[in-house]
């Protein structure tokens, strides 16, 4: 029989708490278990394993990203819109590392499909870059090219990895305007794979 009080909801929350602050690489059942002061078979009647647990950090962290960037973008277009989602990445990268990594993650069809976190990441994601007149195979292009900018540019923040005396958020709205007149002048022809 559950702990009286003990919910998923509880858990995953305790558990992303955790995945920020000791790093996702080092969440595990039994330290969410030591948090709220049970057993690990006693957690285990909410999740099944260890991969289920992270997998529950990532839809909720997702959950939250989305929101972030739903709020950053709302009323937005063009190089507002690409600032504001930006921002909004970074900012949630940057204060939540463990649980933005949960949101980098490869999660199995039948939990990524079913996240309406993620399924909101992404259409916010393609709705932002349509403002710039981008349609398919340009679009993927186009985001894999702006993921992989704000991906990188978070994860070396986190781990302090710049260490130039140039200020980071000096270099980050450059970066941003670089991105958008890159965006507004994205190639028309494709290259296919041959």
């Amino acid at each position: 029989m559950p702990r009286q009080g003990l919910t998923i909801a509880r858990v995953s929350a305790a558990a992303a708490e955790l995945a920020d602050s000791v790093g996702l690489s080092r969440l595990t059942v039994a330290a969410v278990a030591r948090h709220f002061g049970v057993s690990d078979a006693a957690l285990y009647v909410h999740v099944r394993s260890r991969d289920a647990l992270i997998e529950h950090v990532a839809v909720r962290a997702a959950a939250a990203l989305a929101d972030e960037l739903a709020i950053a973008v709302a009323g937005r277009a063009g190089h507002q819109a690409l600032a504001g989602f930006a921002d909004a990445w970074r900012a949630f990268a940057v204060t939540h590392p463990g649980q933005y990594a949960a949101t980098q993650l490869q999660l199995p069809p039948e939990v990524g499909t079913s996240s309406a976190g993620h399924l909101r990441m992404i259409e916010l994601s393609y709705a932002m870059l349509r403002g710039y007149g981008l349609d398919e195979p340009a679009l993927t292009d186009a985001m894999r090219f702006v993921r992989s900018t704000f991906h990188g540019f978070a994860s070396l923040e986190i781990v302090e990895g710049f260490g130039h005396p140039r200020a980071v958020d000096a270099s980050w709205h450059s970066i941003i305007d670089a991105v958008h007149t890159t965006l507004s002048n994205w190639p028309t022809g494709t290259r296919e794979q041959k």
